[in-house]
């Protein structure tokens, strides 16, 4: 399959584009497009035969649900039973935006694939100009997970989508860098208090202070027996192909684990703040100032991604604190390296 990958910006020829894109959809394809968090791969959340072709491009195991989107708020009540008050409250709030709200699906309206046989979905509506018109030029709610085969790290620039999903897709809607760089923060409002799934860019100080309490596990990324409510829960994810080892935010100690290493016959790659460029390590990828999070999370999976161009053997990652942010980005590292701590012998 070729893969056709179009520029969507301002000029006027961009709405030819979207114009191919519903129709691509239309006819039951997939296409990948950004959001304000990373570029998703969607298909029509109500045809299974579509949503099913996301799973093939991906690789995807079919009992990780999928996240719908949609273009307006008036959309959500034709797809869930129920909207409760805290959702009402939550979509007002931070929609458009990176929060997912797990709510009960009504029956036999989306496709069984979506919601892996759970009786409950997760909706969304992006905040990024290219979703949006894109939804609302279709009028229809698009299933979109991360546009990366899956466990690798998401994608935050078309580019990324290529190398990926090259001749698996069709179509990719380039609309430049991503903003966040994680996905959406996952919402479970059938529960009272609500519980936050997957931390991400609304956090849960941010959701207290809206609605009151939310409850956040300190370890949601628990192995699960049974079908998971949300993705990302069960699965390996946001890995690249070295083993990736998780490491203190503490220059002395990361300079003796890279010696260490090295001695071993590894060759080091280090994704750590921007004061750590002389760590001795044989490949080195900033993820911004020390203490600056919204840096951290931008540049989190772009550096993941470039680990991949390296002959490295193993990666170090520097670790943060789990306040604001913090929870998402420990929550997509400990998801990359397994939980894996590096200790020296």
């Amino acid at each position: 399959m070729e893969t056709v990958c179009k520029v969507v910006d301002s000029n006027v020829n961009s709405q030819i584009n979207y114009t191919q894109a519903v129709d691509i959809l239309n006819a039951g394809e997939v296409v990948a497009f950004p959001t304000e968090t990373v570029y998703g791969l969607g298909a029509v959340a109500t045809n299974d035969l579509a949503v099913k072709k996301i799973f093939e491009a991906k690789g995807r195991p079919s009992d990780n649900p999928l996240i719908v989107h949609v273009g307006t708020k008036e959309e959500v009540e034709i797809y869930i039973e129920h909207i409760s008050e805290v959702a009402k409250q939550c979509m007002d709030l931070f929609w458009p935006g990176p929060l997912t709200l797990v709510m009960p699906a009504k029956p036999n309206v989306l496709a069984k694939s979506v919601t892996a046989g759970l009786s409950t979905v997760g909706i969304r509506m992006p905040d990024h100009p290219v979703a949006l018109a894109l939804l609302q030029q279709l009028k229809k709610p698009l299933a979109a997970p991360s546009a990366n085969r899956s466990g690798k790290p998401s994608p935050t620039e078309a580019v990324h989508v290529l190398d990926d999903l090259g001749g698996y897709i069709p179509y990719i809607l380039d609309g430049g860098s991503t903003g966040i760089g994680f996905e959406s923060t996952v919402l479970d409002v059938t529960h009272e208090p609500p519980v936050i799934l997957r931390p991400g860019g609304i956090t849960k100080e941010m959701l207290e202070a809206k609605i009151g309490p939310v409850i956040q596990p300190n370890k949601v990324e628990q192995k699960l027996d049974t079908t998971p409510k949300a993705p990302g829960m069960k699965y390996t994810h946001y890995a690249p192909n070295a083993p990736v080892y998780l490491i203190d935010c503490q220059l002395e100690k990361v300079r003796e684990a890279v010696k260490q290493l090295q001695h071993e016959g590894h060759a080091v790659a280090l994704l750590a703040p921007a004061n750590f460029e002389n760590s001795k390590a044989d490949f080195y990828f900033s993820i911004g100032e020390m203490g600056s999070k919204q840096e951290m999370g931008a540049a989190l999976y772009n550096a993941l991604r470039a680990c991949d161009k390296t002959t490295a053997t193993i990666i170090l990652a520097t670790t943060t604190s789990t306040e604001g942010v913090g929870a998402a980005i420990m929550n997509r590292l400990e998801k990359a390296s397994g939980g894996k701590w590096y200790s020296s012998k």
